[in-house]
């Protein structure tokens, strides 16, 4: 698929997606949605880590509803069943781990689709806004399953119906995010958290993932036994192999991550 609302970018194995319609604040529309949703599946071919950031001075600023789009037969429906959930299946399926680079203002739509990246590095002067019932609507993209995951019921609550923004120093004190770091550093700071994650062990951060996934609904009994079974086939693969044999020579693992 040809790239027009989004650039696409690898290195390293790093995968780098910038949401680049800067002059509408990487507001999404139906061709962003789907070369997003084919980038995901491009980068879980193509890298060892994913990152999505943004263009200019907005992470997404959501749902693009200035786009010649007639909102009173828009289907609301269709579109989020249609278009935003492959986008974000695409994500959480991802076979790599999926960091979100939030440059700027992440509102909408947009903060949901950071939210469902495995981490979210913000820079200071970035926010987050769940402006749903600004106009009469309700968390979508996933809103309602990340927010009282992340950052519990009263402040998912308060968050949605207040529609107010969530500083990025605010998100990371609550949980909703890894980390906010200072604007000067931000770009240096995520491309080396990628560059880290791209040279780790990739099976065992996928492990991660499923298990922190399914913990919620586990019962204790059923998350050990997820454990030992993650476990089990995390510990006959070469990256285990490596990783005791560089602790015993005392030197970095050079991990396959495959």
């Amino acid at each position: 698929m040809p790239y027009g609302a989004i650039r696409y970018e690898t290195s390293d194995g790093v995968a780098v997606i910038t949401l680049a319609r800067g002059q509408v604040m990487n507001a999404l529309n139906t061709s962003m949605r789907a070369e997003i949703t084919d980038a995901l599946h491009r980068a879980g071919a193509d890298a060892r880590v994913v990152v999505l950031t943004g263009e200019g001075r907005a992470f997404c600023a959501g749902q693009d509803l200035g786009d010649g789009t007639d909102l009173a037969t828009l289907d609301l429906e269709r579109v989020l069943r249609e278009e935003y959930a492959p986008m974000l299946a695409s994500m959480h399926n991802c076979p790599v781990p999926v960091i979100a680079a939030v440059n700027g203002v992440a509102a909408g739509a947009g903060a949901n689709l950071a939210l469902a990246a495995d981490v979210v590095i913000a820079a200071e002067s970035a926010g987050f806004i769940q402006a749903f019932t600004r106009i009469g609507l309700l968390p979508d993209a996933g809103g309602t399953w990340f927010l009282p995951r992340l950052v519990g019921q009263a402040r998912a609550m308060g968050a949605a119906l207040f529609a107010e923004r969530i500083s990025a120093r605010q998100a990371a004190d609550w949980g909703m995010i890894w980390e906010a770091v200072a604007d000067v550093d931000f770009d240096h700071h995520w491309r080396a958290r990628a560059a880290e994650l791209a040279k780790g062990p990739t099976r065992a951060y996928l492990a991660v993932r499923r298990a922190m996934l399914a913990g919620a609904g586990n019962d204790l009994a059923a998350q050990l036994a997820l454990e030992a079974q993650l476990q089990g086939a995390l510990g006959i693969g070469r990256d285990f192999a490596e990783g005791i044999a560089a602790f015993h020579e005392k030197r970095p693992p050079r991990f396959e991550g495959r």
